[in-house]
């Protein structure tokens, strides 16, 4: 019999040993959970407008760690090399969610505020990142999410109680860019939405050329997320080659900051990134 998954748009209904689309998660026995608990392929010390954060606590530092697997197929990732593999094809370690808040304490003094859960999609790993999140609470460390948005609202608003700010992407205002890279624009502006009324969101887009790169769709973009909040932070992001886009040329500078002024029309708080 097949279980279905309940932590994103996918919901995956994967028989006993199956892995997920996301290559992260497996039905064990009748429940689907996460394989890649504790499995952390990265993490470094970052300053937090690296996440990209640059309203919340800026000029801090952060634990930023990640795993391997995402629910999402981007012909553009940067990070494909752990957020397209699985188990088998990249190098991990096991860390506790024990070790891992115990590590974040032990680096305060080097003006370490928390735990940032990135590189990959965190919340195909939801159950370690919840465990890791709420033990990082009882010592008073920051929860941060730099996440896709495809998480659906149930787990979601579980999760969020724990949870002190996120960066979301909001890859594109087209349905059919979303389907074509295996997300769900309805899921993510959910994602936004819910988030915003819990804790601090920041939005970033990668501006790729020939996708989604014109003043109408930013025009539409900036309008909707300055509906939820006007203050909302969008760091508009130049792309540069890579995975299966390395044939593209990089976004024109220019285009950045064109669009970055198209979106100051309707937000206050707008900046441009990879210049």
């Amino acid at each position: 019999m097949k279980v279905k998954c309940s932590i994103c748009h996918h919901q995956c209904k994967l028989s006993d040993g199956q892995l997920g689309l996301c290559r992260a998660r497996r039905n064990f026995g009748g429940e689907i959970r996460a394989e890649n608990y504790g499995r952390v392929t990265s993490i470094a010390l970052d300053p937090i407008e690296k996440k990209p954060l640059y309203l919340y606590r800026p000029g801090t530092s952060i634990l930023s760690v990640g795993s391997y697997g995402c629910n999402m197929r981007c012909a553009f990732c940067q990070n494909c090399s752990i957020s397209m593999t699985s188990s088998e094809e990249t190098r991990w370690v096991d860390i506790t969610p024990e070790e891992l808040v115990k590590r974040a304490k032990s680096l305060e003094s080097f003006g370490n505020i928390g735990i940032a859960y990135t590189y990959n999609e965190p919340f195909v790993g939801y159950e370690f990142v919840m465990d890791c999140a709420k033990l990082a609470c009882r010592f008073g460390l920051a929860n941060v999410v730099v996440t896709n948005g495809c998480i659906l609202h149930e787990p979601l608003v579980e999760m969020l109680p724990f949870i002190d700010a996120m960066n979301i992407d909001l890859k594109s205002f087209s349905e059919d860019f979303y389907k074509r890279m295996g997300g769900d624009l309805d899921t993510v502006l959910n994602t936004i939405a819910t988030a915003s009324q819990h804790c601090h969101v920041e939005v970033t887009t990668l501006v790729i050329p020939g996708e989604n790169d014109t003043e109408e769709e930013m025009l539409e973009l900036s309008a909707w997320v300055a509906s939820i909040d006007k203050n909302i932070a969008l760091h508009i992001s130049r792309f540069f080659p890579a995975w299966k886009m390395s044939d593209k040329p990089p976004t024109p500078v220019e285009r950045i900051y064109s669009l970055a002024e198209t979106a100051r029309k309707h937000l206050r708080n707008v900046y441009v990134g990879n210049v």
